[in-house]
């Protein structure tokens, strides 16, 4: 009974105990490709921080064939009671003697290669005709515990040795580089070199039958695409994106790339369309290959921004990883944008913050939802890119929080992002700026926009700007209450100044020109409702072709809402 109280102790839970933490991993996998099987064993080095009868790590779907614990002093304990619940997929070792210092967790395992395309699971491609398999991982969120036991969440970052048994005619990736192969009869052992720490989700492996290309970034680091035999030449477009990504972020965030290596995958069965591992990016074959002749440009912006968006990952994610799902967004939104800053680099006639705006207004429509969280903010180009290079230096191979990041905004830009981003991530909805002109004042007043139809006082610190007549005149300000003012006399009087030197204008085209667009450029992430005399002078602006393409899409957006 006493034992029981002490598993249940653990049931239920949403992380593990922090009595046990895991500092290096020595995984030995060896798939069996015709079975649909694969057995392992995993080696970790651990630190016990709190003297335990127990260790708990996850754990699914395995088979634990062996487990002992040695410490540092060479003492083995063979744990006398192995559960493994895959209800919380959790296993508990449970020991007779209490484990006060460090030392290494054996564990001898096995599973199924599954059909259900996570965890170490089996894949097909075809071969000369011929139906094969492959082993492919997909970790992201919490499936690399169907491969081996291990301590899995993001924070409980660690180094990997990794080592793979496989059929001897077949290419065995993971993250790191080949350090040593040895043959033996029909199968090779290949070890890797020990990778930096990473979070459990980001390790990978990959065993098939692939045809690469090669090529080297100017800082020596080796870049392949692994493709199916005979369709090599279509991973050219990836790489070379690939390639090049790696130079813009190097310098973007003036942080290098961490790895001596990134090897890019594509696999014909894959959940997604990509997926980070660190310097092994894993691709659904679609989301990788370009034919110069049949692929579409669409097909070839997809595949742009997919790459530049995996390989950003290499910073924000796995060099610097959030502390817990719930800050996924640090992943995934940075990612997204810093690939379009790439894209746009890399392919400017594209004009891709055109399509950017797409993705911000579905945004906004999510965040109209009253359970949705905002995201966004907007500090000055150069601001911003410091801030984000002095967040990676400082958090670089460490986890952080959401708060994190905005505190190193504030400490780089002066102004106080912290504050102003609490509203925007934990406040459903997000501001509607209702625009009202009283001879030369700007009447600024905000409130909260939900789908569901209501109207509620709603506050946050919105970044304004504005232009008036002419992207020339601009003025920003924070408005930080429910209501702000906005003096534009200065701006009227210099439009008045330009119409005076223009001898073929006329004194009445002032007011014609007056227009007001509130929000410039489509920058920040809220919505404007105008008073109708200034939307009028916005409609005529857009007939006159006075307004920027993003302006004239913000225009058409709100009108589409309002309706």
């Amino acid at each position: 009974m006493e034992q029981k109280q002490g598993i249940d102790q653990f049931k239920g839970k949403t992380r593990l105990p922090s009595f046990a933490i895991p500092k290096r991993y020595e995984l030995h996998l060896i798939p069996d490709l015709s079975a649909c099987t694969f057995s392992g064993t995993v080696q970790v080095s651990l630190t016990i921080n709190e003297s335990t009868k127990f260790l708990v790590l996850n754990a699914l779907e395995l088979v634990i064939q062996n487990a002992h614990f040695t410490n540092s002093q060479g003492q083995q304990y063979t744990p006398p009671d192995v559960v493994l619940d895959n209800d919380d997929e959790i296993l508990v070792l449970v020991f007779d003697e209490t484990l006060s210092v460090g030392g290494f967790l054996w564990i001898e395992f096995s599973g199924i290669l599954n059909e259900h395309l996570s965890g170490l699971y089996n894949c097909t491609y075809v071969d000369g005709g011929v139906m094969k398999n492959m082993s492919v991982t997909r970790f992201e969120a919490v499936d690399a515990r169907r491969c081996f036991p291990c301590w899995d969440e993001p924070a409980l970052k660690a180094t990997f040795k990794v080592t793979l048994t496989v059929p001897s005619e077949l290419t065995a990736l993971s993250n790191m580089p080949v350090e040593n192969e040895k043959l033996d009869g029909v199968l090779k052992t290949v070890y890797f070199e020990e990778s930096p720490v990473i979070s459990t989700y980001l390790v990978a492996v990959v065993v098939g039958l692939f045809d690469y290309n090669e090529v080297a970034t100017v800082d020596g680091v080796k870049v392949r695409l692994y493709c199916a035999v005979g369709k090599s030449d279509q991973g050219k477009l990836a790489m070379d994106i690939a390639v090049k990504s790696l130079d813009i972020f190097t310098k973007y965030f003036s942080v290098p790339y961490p790895l001596p290596k990134l090897d890019l995958v594509a696999v014909p069965e894959f959940a997604g369309g990509a997926m980070e591992n660190y310097g092994l990016i894993i691709y659904r074959e679609n989301e990788l290959l370009y034919h110069d002749l049949y692929s579409t440009a669409a097909r070839k912006q997809r595949i742009t921004i997919v790459t530049a968006h995996e390989v950003a990952h290499h910073w924000f994610g796995n060099l610097v990883t959030m502390e817990w799902w719930t800050h996924i967004w640090l992943n995934e939104g940075f990612a997204t944008w810093v690939s379009y800053v790439a894209t746009d680099i890399l392919f400017p006639e594209w004009n891709i913050w055109n399509e950017f705006l797409l993705d911000a207004a579905d945004g906004l429509r999510m965040d109209a939802l009253e359970k949705s969280h905002p995201i966004e903010g907007y500090l000055g180009d150069v601001t911003f890119q410091k801030s984000l290079s002095a967040y990676i230096r400082r958090y670089q191979a460490q986890n952080a929080k959401t708060e994190d990041l905005w505190n190193v905004l504030s400490e780089v830009s002066g102004v106080p992002v912290n504050l102003m981003m609490n509203t925007w991530t934990k406040k459903a909805g997000y501001p509607v700026i209702h625009v009202e002109l009283i001879d030369s004042i700007l009447e600024f007043k905000q409130s909260q926009f939900l789908l569901s139809g209501q109207r509620v006082v709603g506050q946050w610190i919105v970044p304004i700007t504005f232009s008036i007549g002419s992207y020339g005149r601009q003025k920003k300000f924070l408005l930080e209450t429910s209501h702000g003012r906005g003096d534009i006399s200065e701006l009227v009087q210099s439009i008045g100044d330009d119409l005076n030197s223009n001898e073929k204008k006329h004194e009445e085209d002032s007011q014609e020109n007056l227009w007001v667009k509130v929000n410039v450029d489509q920058r920040g992430f809220y919505r404007v409702n105008y008073e109708e005399k200034l939307a009028v002078r916005l409609w005529k602006a857009i007939q006159h072709n006075c307004l920027l393409p993003t302006d004239k899409f913000g225009l058409c957006n709100m009108l589409m809402i309002y309706k």
